[in-house]
């Protein structure tokens, strides 16, 4: 249902664009990988998801948002999976994803772990992943699917009061949104090159995202994040 709503919610905040790589396929029990830039790019994704591939996974999330008065209760009847970050119950979000990609669903999450703390509402690479999603995919054996948005920034981006204005002010502008979606990986299991590997192909998909905005951002830099990543895995 949060799928289908975010298909019908997000054109009115802007103009969605979706593009893939000829390579690019969901196999069933896939972990779909996202940079995180702002509080609206999960809509972005899960929009761009159902309009391309009819997909509406299962996400994890900050548990906050399950104290959030209805909307606790959605996500619950979803299936998706509360993030406890920084606590000993973190780990179980990754045995309840595990139990969702072993029926098939698909899950979604940030390996990044937050939004970064920027007040602007440009495009900048994703930061460091955290081992989660390696060791998920570790655990599980399942496919990764690296997957960039940018734009999400131009809707909301800053401090609260900037956050509000732009989500006003967004059905106004229709600000260019635009997701990616990249070739699936098959991680090494070691966890450094994994989270490496998944690392630089999510920048990459980040990158053809934020260049379809002309984004400045995704101009920097010649050599593929993701030959980096390996050179790093195996040097």
């Amino acid at each position: 249902m949060l799928s289908r709503i975010a298909a019908h919610v997000v054109p009115f905040f802007g103009r969605l664009t979706v593009t893939a790589d000829p390579g690019a396929r969901l196999e069933p029990g896939s972990i779909l990988v996202v940079n995180h830039t702002s509080t609206a790019d999960s809509a972005l994704v899960l929009a761009a998801l159902r309009r391309r591939l009819a997909v509406e996974p299962v996400l994890l999330a900050t548990a906050g948002l399950w104290r959030v008065p209805l909307l606790g209760r959605a996500l619950t009847r979803e299936g998706y999976v509360p993030v406890h970050r920084n606590t000993s119950r973190a780990a179980v979000a990754l045995d309840h994803a595990a139990v969702a990609l072993a029926s098939g669903r698909h899950v979604m999450l940030y390996a990044e772990g937050r939004i970064p703390p920027r007040r602007d509402a440009g495009e900048c690479p994703p930061e460091s992943f955290r081992t989660g999603l390696a060791r998920l995919a570790g655990a599980t054996g399942a496919p990764v699917v690296p997957i960039g948005q940018a734009g999400a920034r131009r809707i909301t981006s800053g401090g609260r009061t900037k956050q509000i204005a732009g989500v006003l002010t967004a059905p106004l502008r229709r600000p260019g949104l635009h997701v990616h979606i990249g070739t699936p990986l098959r991680l090494p299991a070691d966890v450094a090159a994994a989270t490496a590997l998944a690392h630089g192909a999510v920048t990459e998909a980040w990158r053809t995202a934020a260049g379809a905005l002309g984004e400045p951002a995704a101009r920097e830099g010649a050599w593929s994040a993701v030959d980096r990543a390996r050179d790093r895995g195996t040097g």
